[in-house]
């Protein structure tokens, strides 16, 4: 089965990862501060602090912010649930905006009717690599002291406005699943242009511990004390997996440039096809494309998927509406509220894309694509 996305893994990789497993760090080492630094240079110049997943970074970040009860989070129902569940087990209400109608992307329109006095986190997610628009969200998010939440999980190294994904909200969440644009096997991190945040994020992945001394409240114990003010979690990240973090940040322009490879090649085939829409990118945003998300028309999806997996081309669906998860409706969210999510879903099917897959492979997809239509 051609998979819809897959990590790509080299020589220079593996040997990065030996090379920690023979020395001293396996954890929380000099490697995890290096990625930590890399991170945070590619995004704008902030301090990143890494973790275990990209789920575990969306916990922390919305912790750091002090989200609980009483807040509400805007955010958009096409992503993953992990981008508002993270909010809703500390308490959040979640509030979801719909999204543009081209883009799958928060609409800062449907956004703005929804902000009020509670609205503590405005949450948007970079669908497929393509960056949404923060100029927009971040005025809004001003206008009632909110703060904006940037879940790139999808988007490192793509840049909005000329400006880098990391620098385009206040409070930023990477993933670095395998199927990402990089990969640490697991992992994540959280990038926060507001140093007290990026602290509380770090002093909650580790377990909550205070080591600066100038913050103690016990004042007579020796060199060795610690303490804990508020409970934490352990979310740290490996030296390992860090190694071949920072080995494949040495690949990700080439991984960009692969990716939009594919995307034109596919562009080129598909545009002309009346069954079909093709993925839209703004004129003011270079993404890195994670997902290429073809939209199938006339209620043909399903088909489409069907015929496309039993020919062995692994394609899949990117997402269901979160608040159509059993775990929301159980609370009282109803279908209908996300119009332009709910057809956006209803038509979307994500081709392969990752930078190991050959032309060939492409053309086979697409080739596949087109006899599924007839």
């Amino acid at each position: 089965m051609l998979p819809y996305g897959r990590q790509s893994v080299s020589e220079e990789d593996i040997q990065a990862v030996v090379e920690v497993l023979r020395g001293d760090w396996l954890t929380t080492g000099p490697t995890v501060a290096e990625f930590e630094r890399r991170i945070g240079e590619m995004a704008g110049g902030h301090r990143a602090v890494s973790a275990t997943s990209g789920t575990a970074a969306l916990h922390m970040a919305y912790a750091a912010l002090g989200v609980g009860p009483g807040d509400e989070v805007i955010s958009t129902p096409m992503t993953f649930v992990a981008t508002t569940a993270m909010a809703s087990i500390l308490g959040a209400k979640i509030v979801f905006a719909d999204v543009e109608e081209d883009t799958a992307l928060l609409d800062p329109a449907a956004a703005a009717a929804l902000v009020g006095d509670r609205t503590k986190v405005i949450a948007a997610v970079d669908y497929a690599g393509h960056p949404a628009d923060y100029d927009a969200l971040q005025a809004l998010a001003d206008t009632v002291g909110a703060v904006t939440l940037d879940d790139a999980a999808h988007s490192i190294g793509g840049t909005y406005r000329g400006r880098p994904v990391g620098d385009l909200a206040d409070v930023t969440t990477f993933s670095f699943f395998p199927t990402k644009n990089l990969t640490t096997g697991e992992g994540g991190a959280v990038v926060a242009k507001n140093a007290s945040v990026a602290q509380r994020a770090h002093e909650f992945h580790f377990i909550g511990l205070v080591r600066d001394a100038d913050r103690f409240r016990i004042q007579d114990e020796g060199a060795w004390h610690q303490e804990v003010h508020e409970f934490g979690v352990n979310y740290r990240l490996t030296d390992v997996a860090s190694a071949l973090g920072v080995a494949q940040l040495k690949r990700l322009e080439s991984f960009k440039l692969r990716r939009a490879q594919i995307v034109a090649r596919y562009n080129a085939a598909l545009d002309s096809l009346e069954a079909v829409r093709t993925p839209v990118q703004r004129e003011d945003v270079d993404p890195v494309w994670h997902l290429y998300p073809l939209r199938v028309l006339d209620g043909r999806r399903r088909h489409v998927f069907e015929h496309m997996r039993n020919a062995g081309i692994g394609v899949q669906v990117n997402y269901m509406p979160v608040y159509w998860h059993p775990v929301y409706a159980d609370a009282g969210y109803k279908r209908g509220m996300c119009p332009n999510a709910e057809a956006f879903y209803g038509e979307e099917l994500s081709l392969p894309l990752f930078p190991d897959l050959s032309d060939v492979q492409v053309d086979q997809v697409i080739d596949t694509l087109a006899e599924a239509l007839r």
